[in-house]
């Protein structure tokens, strides 16, 4: 059975598939005449969709079932899935999200997982099985795909992104709600906002439009907390957080670029830093030398470092938590102290 045409209109955007209107009306020759055009068409649309084209479209351009089952069996066709072809002998990077997506019928779009990794907001290699969000419903799924039966997709529910339908980073949040823990969701909702893929006021609104979305429970818990999401990027970092939160002070920016470096927990008011070091990426002689000049840069300009070992964090929290405050506290005594003094001259 022909998969459908994927020539469908995404909000404002356009799939990269051929408007079809254009062959409509014209007759469909074949021939030595119509032979190189048709080759060029091919090639044209195969380019736009990452190497990969559907039966439908083929069959559109001009090629007859006799041809496309020719081109299979001598190689420059090369079947992906049902009804899905690679055309030609390269397999471009984004291709087997294309051909996941087109083998999803009309207005499919790459969702869930793979819309996490695919813009993103999801580290770690590629996700398989490939999940695709489709109105259609499929039987069953074919191997290395994953589909999802939903209702249609509102306008801003879904976007073009290098010429692939994929989800909206909103949308894959809620998606992905009950399929990942609240460190994994906290994690990438901060990598959404800061890479400005979401705003604040376009999350907050996702528990009233999704109310009873699985997962979104503890989605809400996270929005509800009052505090942007934060960014953490290991165990070591994460554990410290904790710690500070417990301690009941105040909450730091995270993984904040400062010049050329990135500072692991951030509180620029009072120039504070906290640098967690774990052993394995500070057990040699060069790490050790690079820290060293790496605090003595941000010291030169009013920006206090404390390091937290590993064991400090776990083992000694209320020290570890001690010294961080009074840190603060004192940051906060200097920054006052010109506007306490009643302006006397020193």
């Amino acid at each position: 059975m022909d998969a459908p045409r994927p020539n469908v209109h995404f909000g404002e955007c356009v799939s990269t598939t051929p408007d079809w209107s254009r062959h409509q009306e014209k007759p469909v020759v074949t021939g030595r005449k119509r032979w190189p055009m048709v080759e060029k068409e091919v090639s044209a649309t195969a380019a736009r969709q990452h190497g990969v084209m559907t039966r439908s479209q083929l069959l559109e351009l001009g090629l007859s079932s006799a041809a496309i089952w020719r081109r299979v069996k001598s190689g420059p066709l090369r079947p992906v899935y049902r009804g899905v072809y690679l055309v030609g002998p390269i397999t471009p990077e984004r291709a087997t999200e294309m051909a996941a997506v087109l083998a999803g019928g009309p207005r499919a779009v790459l969702s869930h997982l793979s819309a996490l990794h695919f813009l993103g907001m999801l580290s770690g290699g590629p996700v398989r099985p490939l999940h695709v969000s489709s109105p259609a419903r499929h039987r069953r799924n074919p191997p290395g795909i994953r589909f999802h039966c939903v209702d249609k997709l509102s306008e801003d529910e879904h976007r073009i992104v290098d010429g692939i339908p994929v989800t909206s980073p909103a949308r894959t949040l809620v998606d992905v709600a009950s399929m990942l823990g609240s460190r994994e969701i906290e994690r990438a909702t901060a990598v959404a906002e800061r890479k400005g893929l979401i705003g604040a006021q376009e999350l907050a609104s996702l528990p009233h439009r999704y109310p009873r979305r699985s997962g979104m429970a503890m989605l809400r818990t996270l929005i509800e907390a009052g505090r942007d999401p934060d960014f953490t990027r290991s165990e070591a970092e994460r554990r410290c957080l904790d710690l500070l939160r417990a301690a009941d002070l105040p909450r730091p920016h995270t993984n904040v670029p400062v010049g050329p470096f990135e500072l692991d927990l951030f509180w620029p008011d009072e120039g504070i830093a906290v640098e967690v070091d774990g052993w394995t990426h500070h057990s040699s002689r060069s790490s050790f030398e690079g820290d060293r000049k790496r605090d003595a840069w941000l010291r030169a300009r009013g920006i206090e470092v404390i390091r937290l070992t590993w064991r400090q964090i776990t083992q000694d929290k209320i020290a570890a938590a001690v010294r961080v405050g009074q840190a603060l506290a004192l940051a906060r005594a200097r920054r006052a102290a010109p506007t306490t003094g009643g302006g006397r001259d020193q």
